[in-house]
Order: C-alpha cells, then structure tokens, then sequence
C-alpha cells in the first residue's frame, strides 16, 4: 500500500497551533486507502508526546506511525554500539526514550562512548561544556540533525542546527547526523512504509532531499521555513501549495 509520509512542523501545525484544513487532509488520505506516516526532525518529545498532540488537533496516529529523528539517531548508534554503552543526551526526553528502549545507558556527563545533540530549550553553557568535553575526550559524535531553524507562530526559532554548531565549535569536531534527509532516516522510512509513497514537508533541503533518497515525489507545503537555508526557486517538488489541504487531492490522485 502506498505511503504519504508528512512532517509535523510547519505541516500539520504550527508551535501548538494546528495549520487548518491539515486534519481533513490526513482523513482524506486514509479514507483513500493510502497509509499516512508522520517524520519529524524534532527530536524533542517521546512518540506518545507526538501521538497525543496530533490526537489534540484532530489526527488519530498509531505510535508505529510516528517516526522521529531521535529513533534514526538510536538506529545509527545500535548498529555499532554494544548495549549498555554509555551515551550522553544533550537533548530533550524523545532522544532519551530513543536511545533506552535500544539499551543504552543515557547519562548527563562523560565519559561516555557516544554524545547526542538535540532540539531542546534547555541548552545552556554547562551543557555546551559537557557536551563539547566528551567529544574532545574521543566520544563519537551525533546529530539527530542540521535544520537551522523551526517554524512557529511568531516565526522561526533556533533549530538543532544551531546548538549542533556550537557544539561542534567548542569540540572542534563535526557530526554524524541521523535525522532527514540522511540515510540513517531513509532506511527508517523504509523499513515502516515500504518502497512506494510520497513525502510532504515545507523544506527542500530536508524533506525535498529525503524524498529524492527514497525515490518518491516530493509535495512542498509553502512556510515560513521553505526558504530558511533553501532557494525558494529551485526544489524538486512534484506538487507545491500553501497547505496539506490545497495539495491533498493531487497526492492522492498521483498514488491512484
């Protein structure tokens, strides 16, 4: 069965704001035969956190549907990294969750084996420093990603990428990253939603070059991001609209 496979922000919602028309284009979908997966950069909250929010807005999503940067992060790690080595989280609770149920042990502080950086708004100089000294110390070093920037109501916030970047400054080391568009991700997707389907997302540079791995159309919903770090003019989108509502129809007749 075909997939549309959608990010979250800036997609279906905005900050805790839902984008209208979003949850009628999910429906649609489903009714259509198709399955719908969620795939997100923000590897700030557990999959529950994620089911629940879409719950709030109208969207009734299955865990095994949502599939989050934080779990490529621990797919990445689990394929080299014995159980039980310790990793440290310089990240919200859905990389926690992530790197757990893959047995790791997640600490605050090295020595550890591993660091992982992401999106979180608790980042401050004492993490930096914890961070930064493991790395130097000879930790291997992860990105869940590189997005620059979030969408939100008021505009965009300070992404990953950014606390990635001054990390990787204080360590002077640059990062593995797992999340879109890399191929820690791309086996994800696979392994979910099969070899047919179409991504949704407002950026090319992540969910455009996510869906040029996988070999699958790319529908761009226009945001406040699309042109964060992306040159407007120049994406590979099949289909380009202001909404997952205005592109809902067309996805749905390509995947007919």
């Amino acid at each position: 069965m075909p997939a549309v496979v959608l990010d979250l922000d800036g997609v279906l919602w905005l900050g805790n704001e839902p984008l209208p028309g979003a949850a009628e284009a999910v429906a649609g979908f489903r009714s259509a035969g198709l399955e719908v997966g969620f795939m997100t950069n923000n590897s700030s909250l557990p999959v529950a956190e994620y089911v629940a929010k879409l719950a709030r807005f109208g969207v009734e999503a299955d865990p095994s549907e949502v599939l989050t940067s934080a779990l490529a992060t621990a797919d990445l790690l689990a394929a080299d990294l014995a159980p039980g080595s310790k990793v440290l989280a310089c990240s919200g609770p859905g990389v926690v969750e992530a790197l757990e149920a893959r047995g790791f042990e997640v600490v605050d502080s090295g020595p550890a084996e591993a660091v992982v950086v992401g999106w979180h708004r608790t980042f401050d100089f004492d993490r930096l420093d914890r961070a930064s000294s493991a790395i130097r110390a000879g930790a291997r070093f992860v990105a869940t990603n590189l997005d620059a920037t979030y969408p939100a109501p008021g505009g965009l916030l300070p992404g990953n990428g950014s606390l990635v970047a001054a990390v990787a400054t204080a360590a002077g080391r640059r990062p593995e990253v797992a999340g879109k568009p890399e191929a820690p991700t791309v086996a994800l997707v696979k392994a979910r939603f099969g070899e047919r389907g179409v991504i949704a997302g407002d950026r090319p540079s992540t969910d455009g070059a996510l869906a040029v791995a996988l070999g699958w159309p790319f529908a761009l919903v226009v945001s406040e991001a699309t042109g964060d770090g992306d040159e407007p003019a120049e994406h590979n989108a099949a289909f380009v609209g202001p909404s997952l509502a205005a592109l809902a129809d067309e996805v749905i007749q390509a995947l007919r």
